[in-house]
């Protein structure tokens, strides 16, 4: 697994469609060492804190295999952290990682926490209404990572794996659960098993699970 690119940007007010939307999904790489504290990258920042930043998503991450995918989708390149990612990697998909699996990027230590939840803003970022359905339905949504950890980070900061969660909850695995498969009891408590699941999802499954079970 690669770090490509370490991407931040706080909040502007952009015009769209001739209304104005304030976002913090223009990020822009880095090529620094950048301090990471429990709650977010320096010099990164978020327009809606109600839904958007917070110790369960200090970093957003994007695999970068899935450029190739959309770009080729759209018909054209993408700019770099189109999704908004503050970590674009290599080598670690949706597939391939589990909610809860902790790694080390040099001195900083993170934990996935939950799948990324694309909002009207990326489809506003790349000015297709479809996007953010598409980004569900695929799967590429990418995953957050919370911090476990504090310190300094770099382009150049290598990055291992350094416990596995013993439940096995793959970021495909819940994204299917959270859109397809919604009304799978036993799917559902095995993602609820997950003690590092983020708060916010573990909210929104127990809800559906209790309105199952009625």
């Amino acid at each position: 697994m690669q770090i490509t690119s370490i991407n931040v940007g706080l909040p502007q007010t952009i015009t769209y469609q001739g209304k104005e939307l304030t976002t913090g999904i223009y990020k822009t790489p880095v090529s620094s060492s950048l301090f990471v504290s429990k709650v977010q990258i320096d010099g990164d920042g978020q327009a809606d804190l109600t839904v958007h930043g917070g110790v369960d998503k200090a970093i957003c991450v994007y695999p970068e295999e899935h450029y190739a995918y959309w770009e080729n989708l759209r018909g054209h390149t993408l700019d770099a952290a189109t999704f908004g990612e503050n970590l674009t990697i290599r080598g670690l998909q949706e597939h391939e990682v589990c909610i809860g699996d902790q790694f080390a990027i040099d001195e900083v230590i993170v934990q996935v926490s939950q799948p990324r939840q694309p909002c009207h803003k990326l489809a506003k970022r790349m000015d297709w209404p479809e996007a953010t359905l598409h980004v569900q339905e695929t799967g590429y949504t990418g995953y957050y990572f919370r911090v476990l950890k504090e310190g300094y980070i770099a382009p150049d900061s290598k990055m291992k794996l350094i416990a596995r969660d013993e439940a096995g909850v793959t970021v495909t695995f819940a994204n299917q659960i959270k859109y397809h498969d919604k009304f799978n009891i036993d799917a559902i408590k095995r993602v609820l098993s997950v003690d590092s699941l983020s708060a916010s999802w573990k909210q929104s499954f127990r809800k559906r699970l209790a309105e199952l079970e009625a």
